[in-house]
């Protein structure tokens, strides 16, 4: 990890690691892939990881990666442009933010806030006008960023779904959550 005690203010006042402004946000890699496990501990999404990857290949998803040059993968966030659902991403209007995350000792510096307003210059750029996503109910920080960030609560999903983990056995996952959606190009 780089050594996080030289800081600059930033325009709203609050401080800026100096590590911040080597982080530079762009698509994944394929050789990204085993750096977005994070050292095992979401190696159970492997196999998820790899299909996304393909699906960006496809043109269907964007892969959005935060590089801290010298260091490594330190967040990331997907976007799914083309979905079964249509109500997720109907490959037009609305696309659909998943696995957003950075790594806990590099948070509160606002690559979260880059990453995402990456995305979504991205997705204006090509014409969508919603993006959409799930929070878990059981996780209020996460509601309050998404809040910060300009999403609004549309509705309840069961939270249910599944994925092939790294040794190609079905997981289940029953997450309740909240549907948000933020509007842009408005």
């Amino acid at each position: 990890m780089i050594e996080k005690n030289n800081e600059k203010n930033n325009s709203k006042g609050g401080v800026i690691p100096e590590w911040a402004e080597k982080v530079v946000i762009r698509p994944a890699a394929n050789i990204d892939l085993k750096e977005l496990e994070w050292e095992g501990e979401f190696a159970n999404f492997r196999k998820v990881y790899a299909e996304v990857f393909d699906r960006m290949q496809k043109g269907f998803s964007i892969m959005w990666v935060a590089d801290l040059l010298s260091w490594g993968i330190i967040g990331q966030v997907f976007v799914q442009l083309v979905s079964k659902s249509a109500e997720l991403a109907d490959g037009h209007h609305r696309a659909y933010v998943h696995s957003y995350r950075v790594r806990p000792e590099y948070r509160h510096a606002g690559v979260g806030s880059r990453l995402m307003h990456t995305a979504e210059a991205d997705l204006q750029k090509r014409g969508y006008s919603e993006v959409c996503l799930n929070v878990a109910k059981n996780n209020p920080l996460a509601r309050r960023i998404y809040d910060h960030l300009g999403y609004q609560v549309i509705s309840k999903n069961s939270g249910k779904w599944w994925y092939y983990d790294q040794y190609n056995e079905l997981q289940y996952v029953n997450e309740p959550s909240w549907r948000m959606l933020k509007k842009i190009n408005t």
